[in-house]
Parts: structure tokens; C-alpha cells; sequence
């Protein structure tokens, strides 16, 4: 039997929480740390959700960048790479709480290079503002999100890095929803209205990710949380 919307509502929100604190024990216990690979790395935060949680599935792929890879957007699959000791990594991790999906990601700057630290910061900044104009917006479409979220990294001097910002989230894994649907994404060919229900009556939450990239110093940052809760 299907949870009810309150019961969903809450145990998206939980699953965060759990995700959250996974990622303030990654940076606590210097996980992210030069000299190791990237691969490594994702292997011990899969460790330690397993530690922490017991949770052994992972919805989609773990990714974990740094340097040049922070460039690259989630579907493709750079060449493994030793982290350095100035560089910015972030991690994007979706573990399976209870059946419950959690998409998070954060960016970690390991250097003192301060425009670094200003995109790192920047990316909080233009999720918040994002959020603020879907919260104004009660009949929001995918493509007037995604067009905002555009225009407020132009605006922090950043370039957006995906084809998308966001996606459907919820007790399915999202891998499994349909490329081609746009339906399922925060993309510009998505002209429909993001507070809807999806085709089971369910209501619709969202994931709002933030990819900024910058092309010419080669780098980028990377910030996702849920947009319809919390």
C-alpha cells in the first residue's frame, strides 16, 4: 500500500537528513583528501553510508570530481583522477533510505584559491534564489526554472554546466524514468507545470541541481537538494 502524501513528504525530507549528515561526516573525516583517486574515495563514502545506515543500494551511479572533472555533467564518465592538494571536488551521492530516494550533492574546496571559494559559495546562493523564485510562482514550468537558474549564474559570472537542473525524485530510482520524458525534468523543453501529479496520482517533488561551471579556468561546482520540501 502506497504512503500518503504527509508519510511521503516526511520520509523524503528524512532521507535527506540522513544524506546531509553523511556528507558533514565525509568532510569531518577528511574523505576528501589530496593524493587519493576519486574512485577510492566514492568507494569509502559508500562505506561509510553503509557504516552509518546500513544502506548498501545507491540509485544511481556515485560520482565524485575534482579539477577538470567538475566540468563534465553527471552522464558522462571522465577517466579516474588523483585529487590535488588546491583542488575543488564535489560529490553527488542518491543512496535508498527505506525505499525513500535521497539526491545530494555538495562541493568541497581544498585550497585557499579564492575564486574557487566564491563559486563554491556562489552555488548555496544561486540554489536559494532558485528556490525563492519557484516558491513565487505557483504555476512555475520547467523551462521558467531552468531559464532563472541560467540567468542567475550568467549574473555570478558562471556558466551553467548541464542540460537540465533538476529532476522528479521520490521512492523510484530516477535512472529509471525515461530520457526522453522532459516531463521528468527542470530543462527547457519542459512546459509543464512542476506542482502536478505524476500519472499514478502522486504529487510531483522535485530536485533542484546546480552545476556551475567555469570553461576557461577549467573547474566547476555542484549543489543539489530537494526543492519542493524542506
Amino acid at each position: 500500500m502506497a504512503d500518503d502524501e504527509p508519510t511521503r513528504a516526511a520520509r523524503l525530507l528524512d532521507a535527506q537528513a540522513k544524506a546531509e549528515l553523511l556528507f558533514a561526516e565525509v568532510e569531518a573525516r577528511g574523505l576528501l583528501a589530496p593524493g587519493e583517486g576519486e574512485r577510492a574515495v566514492s568507494d569509502r563514502v559508500r562505506d561509510l553510508a553503509n557504516e552509518l545506515f546500513g544502506t548498501t543500494r545507491h540509485w544511481h551511479k556515485r560520482v565524485v570530481r575534482s579539477g577538470p572533472n567538475t566540468l563534465k555533467p553527471y552522464r558522462e564518465n571522465p577517466p579516474d583522477r588523483v585529487i590535488g592538494a588546491d583542488d575543488i571536488v564535489f560529490a553527488d551521492f542518491g543512496p535508498i533510505f527505506e525505499e525513500y530516494e535521497a539526491d545530494f550533492g555538495r562541493t568541497f574546496v581544498l585550497g585557499d584559491d579564492p575564486v574557487k571559494q566564491r563559486l563554491r559559495d556562489d552555488l548555496a546562493k544561486v540554489f536559494a534564489a532558485g528556490r525563492r523564485f519557484f516558491e513565487a510562482d505557483p504555476d512555475i514550468t520547467g523551462a521558467r526554472l531552468y531559464a532563472e537558474v541560467e540567468r542567475l549564474a550568467v549574473a555570478a559570472g558562471w556558466e551553467l554546466g548541464g542540460w537540465h537542473a533538476g529532476h522528479l525524485v521520490g521512492e523510484f530510482p530516477h535512472e529509471w524514468i525515461d530520457g526522453a520524458d522532459v516531463e521528468s525534468y527542470i530543462a527547457p523543453a519542459n512546459t509543464t507545470p512542476l506542482r502536478r501529479t505524476d500519472k499514478t496520482g502522486r504529487r510531483c517533488h522535485w530536485i533542484l541541481e546546480i552545476h556551475l561551471i567555469d570553461r576557461e579556468r577549467e573547474f566547476g561546482g555542484f549543489y543539489e537538494e530537494l526543492l519542493t520540501l524542506g
